[in-house]
């Protein structure tokens, strides 16, 4: 694979729309792998909080790819990314494309009580700023592509996982991939298949984050109305879930445990899970996950725990968690970034990228 530029194609131009420079580290990183130099703009957070955005070099006919890592203001971030998308379509940029390793408000993808589809709020308004093409990895449901109008690579980050556990646990032969609950088996199912190993889920009690709380749609009417269904019929009503206790699905004794998901954000059920196969005789505990998260005072938790190793990517800045916690590791992905941008921009094809990448994956 060769990493020269195609300039005959219009000139490239990467610019990161991060006010905050912990943000910037992973857009440092592609530009030096594309030896290209990062694109001078100013972005800032006026007296009132306002962001504002100042492009400082000429964009015109341009192939403009805007790098935007999570910080931990996430609304500010999303709003330094559409101020920027704007200015360089105002700016008639050729192209505009936005990589987003991690796409923010990914978990409120479904419809959920009185709620609202953000995600599909967010995609829209990434389209109406002028956004023409998506990068991002590993999204939180693979549907999401479709809330866009415009094309989007989810790239995956679990090849440089399994390279992790691969070269990094010695005896990973002796492990069992697990799911913390059957929610995350097919992430699960696709790692075990890969490395040649087993699979246990977790099902059971610890309640999970995203289970449907209950409201008020669910409740029946305290009064009987009898509208325009015959008073003697009756609407069955779908029996509540009740979970049972918890189980571990598949052998875990004298194993080692790799619990894999894709965010790890609020440690509580990851921790939980941890317990569980402890009790069941796992001797050494490692959580994979793309994203990191891992706000609040998860680095504590996860310190005083009896996890082994958190291994994640670079997707989301995490250097203070690291700091607090030193078992938690980091995985470079720029690499595969990178390689995404450079094809994109000389017109060449990306299935290199998503070899053996099934609809399930």
């Amino acid at each position: 694979m060769s990493t020269g530029m195609n300039h005959t194609k219009g000139g490239l131009l990467i610019f990161t729309a991060n006010s905050h420079p912990s943000s910037r580290e992973l857009s440092k990183r592609i530009a030096e792998r594309l030896g290209v130099e990062l694109g001078k703009v100013q972005v800032y957070q006026e007296d009132n909080r306002e962001t504002r955005v100042q492009i400082q070099e000429s964009v015109r006919g341009k192939d403009v790819f805007i790098i935007q890592t999570m910080s931990k203001d996430v609304n500010t971030t999303i709003m330094e990314l559409l101020i920027m998308v704007y200015a360089c379509r105002t700016s008639c940029a050729r192209s505009i494309t936005g990589v987003l390793p991690y796409f923010p408000y990914s978990k409120q993808c479904k419809m959920r009580k009185r709620g609202s589809i953000v995600t599909k709020l967010l995609a829209s308004m990434m389209c109406k700023a002028g956004l023409s093409h998506l990068i991002t990895m590993d999204l939180h449901q693979k549907e999401i592509q479709g809330f866009f109008n415009i094309p989007v690579d989810n790239l995956r980050a679990s090849p440089f996982l399994l390279q992790y556990i691969q070269e990094e646990i010695p005896d990973y032969r002796n492990a069992v991939i697990v799911a913390k609950s059957p929610a995350s088996a097919k992430r699960a199912q696709s790692f075990a298949e890969r490395l040649r190993l087993g699979i246990a889920v977790i099902h059971g009690e610890a309640q999970d984050a995203e289970s449907d709380l209950v409201d008020g749609r669910h409740s029946p009417p305290t009064v009987k109305t009898t509208g325009a269904i015959h008073p003697s019929m009756e609407i069955p009503l779908l029996i509540p879930k009740e979970k049972p206790p918890i189980t571990v699905v598949g052998d875990v004794g004298g194993r080692i445990a790799i619990i894999v998901d894709d965010i790890i954000d609020d440690v509580d059920s990851f921790l939980a899970a941890a317990e569980t196969l402890k009790e069941r005789g796992a001797y050494k505990i490692f959580i994979m996950a793309t994203h990191g998260i891992l706000s609040s005072d998860a680095p504590r938790l996860i310190e005083e725990s009896p996890i082994h190793q958190v291994v994640v990517t670079n997707t989301i800045p995490h250097e203070l968690q690291k700091l607090q916690c030193p078992k938690i590791q980091t995985v470079d992905i720029s690499m595969i970034l990178s390689e995404a941008i450079r094809r994109i921009h000389n017109g060449e094809s990306m299935s290199y990228l998503f070899a053996n990448i099934g609809v399930d994956d």
